[in-house]
């Protein structure tokens, strides 16, 4: 079953569309996407078969490519939003979830590299959740 995500950069510069199925999505926590994202994790959806369609801000997507490493990741020059990579060579399409402005049915297929995850991540279910910011005091 084909799919259509619409997804965004945050400063709105960047718009692009993702037409087809995505065959897998994991949350990394190597130290590399943890260092990408400055966050716990990345979480990317992956697909053989996928098309992607900028429509908007082509020109404002960077690639980066760590050197000797299979590790790549896009980004928006102004605001540096996770944006996705197509690797010309195999076709393989790499999203970043969160840049994705449609609902991602999904679910994670696996949690990757957890032996290098942040200590501070452990036990996170038991931290207080919020449907927004907490009042200051």
């Amino acid at each position: 079953m084909s799919s259509m995500h619409a997804g965004a950069c945050l400063c709105g510069g960047v718009r692009f569309e993702v037409r087809g199925t995505f065959n897998a999505f994991y949350l990394c926590y190597c130290r590399r996407c943890r260092k990408g994202t400055g966050s716990a994790h990345g979480a990317n959806l992956f697909s053989g078969t996928a098309t992607l369609t900028w429509l908007q801000g082509k020109e404002l997507v960077r690639v980066f490519r760590l050197p000797e490493t299979r590790h790549v990741r896009g980004f928006c020059r102004v605001c540096g939003s996770a944006l996705p990579v197509q690797d010309a060579d195999t076709g393989l399409l790499m999203v970043p979830a969160g840049s994705l402005d449609t609902p991602v049915l999904l679910r994670p297929k696996a949690r990757l590299f957890v032996g290098s995850r942040a200590g501070w991540t452990h036990g996170l279910e038991t931290v207080p959740g919020f449907d927004a910011l907490p009042e200051q005091r």
